[in-house]
């Protein structure tokens, strides 16, 4: 799991709920967002959200210094779990999960630096119950000192 620095940088990057305006019909939607070990649950009414995960982060030690100054780089992945209602088609999910990749895609945020994001998985098993699943990856690495 990620470090609560780049966890607190993502999160806060998102917000509590995400606002995006379609480039389909120009309509502005607010998507909750679900972090790490919190109440959220999906909407009662069955509309969109965003889960983030953090599956993986390594850490090494880049450079030696002075205790305070010693370098460590932490390189990881977080994933950004879009879920939209089942049987509305795919151009709207698709057109989010690009605008989620631009919102990370080489970005650099408190300390956090993205890399490239992939385009949204898309397979068999998109569909889960009431929903079509969309995630994406997006590597990233952070500078830390000790």
């Amino acid at each position: 799991m990620a470090s609560k620095a780049v966890v607190d940088a993502v999160e806060s990057r998102l917000g509590a709920t995400w606002t995006v305006v379609s480039t389909i019909d120009a309509t502005s939607t607010d998507i909750p967002v679900i972090g790490v070990n919190t109440l959220g649950t999906p909407p009662a009414d069955g509309s969109s959200f965003i889960e983030v995960q953090y599956p993986v982060a390594n850490e090494i030690h880049v450079g030696m210094a002075a205790v305070g100054n010693r370098t460590f780089r932490e390189s990881g992945a977080f994933r950004l779990i879009l879920s939209i209602p089942r049987g509305q088609g795919i151009a709207q999910g698709l057109d989010w999960a690009d605008q989620l990749r631009v919102l990370f895609r080489a970005k650099q945020f408190s300390g956090v630096s993205c890399l490239a994001p992939n385009p949204a998985f898309i397979d068999n098993s998109n569909d889960t119950g009431n929903y079509f699943v969309l995630s994406i990856v997006v590597p990233y690495y952070f500078y830390l000192f000790a």
